[in-house]
C-alpha cells in the first residue's frame, strides 16, 4: 500500500495530470451550476429552459455525471445563468 498524497482526488484517479486539471475545472463548475439551480428555486424544466438544453441534460448535470459534460458545455450553461467565471492560472510549485 502507497502512502502517496495527492492535492486533489482528481490527481489521485486521473491517469495525467492534464486530465486531472480537466475534471477539476468540470467539477467547480458543475457545483457552481448546481448550487444556483438550489440557490434560486428553479425546477429542472425552468434551469434547462434557461440553459438552452433539455431537462434529461439537467438531471444528469443534478446528480453529478461529470463525464456527460464538456468545459465548453458547462461554460455555455453557466455564462447562460447569469453566471461570471474567473480563470486563474499559476505557477506549478
Amino acid at each position: 500500500m502507497s502512502n502517496q498524497q495527492f492535492t486533489s482526488i482528481w490527481d489521485a484517479i486521473e491517469d495525467t495530470p492534464e486530465e486531472a486539471e480537466n475534471m477539476k475545472l468540470r467539477s467547480v463548475l458543475m457545483t457552481a451550476l448546481k448550487n444556483h439551480i438550489t440557490r434560486t428555486g428553479m425546477s429542472q424544466a425552468q434551469a434547462a429552459k434557461l440553459f438552452g438544453v433539455t431537462q434529461p441534460r439537467v438531471s444528469d448535470l443534478m446528480r453529478g455525471k461529470i463525464n456527460l459534460f464538456g468545459l465548453d458545455a458547462l461554460v455555455n450553461m453557466a455564462t447562460a445563468a447569469g453566471l461570471h467565471i474567473e480563470l486563474q492560472v499559476r505557477e506549478v510549485a
